[in-house]
């Protein structure tokens, strides 16, 4: 199973408004190693990187990317789906039984959903309220997403076992093909290997080892 370090860091010597400040992944670990093992496209470069203390896990993507597409029709499910986002799914066992999906996309919406084992998704669950902040940002080569997500939470849910959260990373980036239409490219960290792009599968997953 890959396996990413997670950094801890001091509480008192950080603040929430740094997360998007480069100063305070300094001492992160970062993760490079997406694929996209369903089409023969080239992956943007993206690096992801996590850190925590004892009442909050950070995260960080940056995706080397300045073609975005967002489905801005309106907030539903539907224009999420339809849009360049990063994900982060995190499970409670390896039976997917149950897993939780946060889906991202750089405008800082948020799909957050309660899943089961083949796909079945409850749309209506909500990660637990003021327990999550989200932050973006861009520039002239990238976008970032950004996340603050309360230990408390995470235990609530049993997400931590034994030091460490077993979670999928991903990204679905989206291209305009020769039909006018958008249709996504499925980037993972962990190849699940399987023949179609399938991330609501226990094999996409990794850990996520709480140093301290």
């Amino acid at each position: 199973m890959k396996e990413y370090h997670v950094q801890i860091i001091d509480k008192n010597q950080k603040n929430e408004a740094d997360i998007l400040d480069s100063f305070f992944w300094e001492k992160a670990n970062c993760l490079t190693d997406f694929v996209s093992p369903w089409s023969s496209d080239s992956v943007l470069k993206i690096e992801f990187r996590a850190l925590w203390d004892q009442e909050n896990f950070y995260f960080s993507f940056r995706v080397f990317d300045t073609d975005v597409y967002i489905d801005q029709k309106d907030d539903s499910v539907e224009s999420i789906c339809n849009s360049d986002r990063v994900e982060l799914f995190f499970r409670s066992n390896d039976k997917l039984n149950p897993y939780y999906c946060l889906e991202i996309d750089p405008s800082t919406r948020l799909l957050d959903f309660y899943a089961r084992p083949n796909k079945i998704f409850d749309y209506n669950w909500k990660w637990p309220e003021n327990q999550i902040q989200l932050k973006s940002a861009t520039d002239e080569i990238s976008f970032t997403v950004a996340g603050i997500i309360s230990i408390a939470s995470l235990e609530n849910l049993d997400l931590i076992h034994d030091n460490a959260i077993e979670a999928g990373v991903y990204r679905a980036k989206f291209f305009k093909d020769e039909n006018g239409n958008y249709e996504p490219t499925w980037i993972t960290w962990v190849n699940p290997n399987t023949p179609e792009p399938n991330f609501h599968i226990a094999s996409s997953f990794g850990k996520f080892v709480l140093v301290k």
